[in-house]
């Protein structure tokens, strides 16, 4: 487990650090760049919104399956509005200065996602197709 509290900085170190653990370090490039893309996408959101009111803790599980990355986020943040992830929308020209097209790509690269609130505590967890490096 990869602990760090929602924000930006110790979110920086967090990412760094689960970039250089098992089984991300194990991954070939193409998948660690996706990865790293993912998590940062994510975890900069809780930073942003479940903690928009002030900062706490974000605990991240990495796993390896035979072809794919494993990934469990939890915080103790606000809920999701509506009580699921945002759909996103495709990123077009001339909103691109705006942003807001996470949540899109983050479904467009993660699969298997799933979000829960139990007890005070937000859950999302996802899978990445990912093969380990040779060598």
């Amino acid at each position: 487990m990869i602990e760090m509290t929602g924000e930006p900085s110790s979110v920086r170190d967090g990412l760094r650090r689960a970039m250089h653990s098992p089984p991300l370090v194990a991954l070939a490039q193409e998948d660690r760049s996706t990865a790293e893309i993912v998590l940062a996408e994510i975890l900069n959101n809780i930073a942003e919104h479940a903690y928009s009111a002030g900062e706490g803790p974000i605990r991240l599980w990495l796993g390896w399956a035979e072809g794919r990355l494993s990934c469990r986020i939890e915080d103790e943040g606000l809920p999701m509005p509506g009580g699921s992830p945002p759909v996103g929308r495709p990123p077009r020209p001339e909103d691109l200065a705006e942003g807001g097209f996470g949540w899109h790509l983050i479904r467009s690269l993660a699969a298997d996602l799933a979000y829960e609130r139990a007890r005070g505590v937000n859950r999302l967890c996802f899978t990445l197709p990912a093969e380990q490096s040779v060598g």
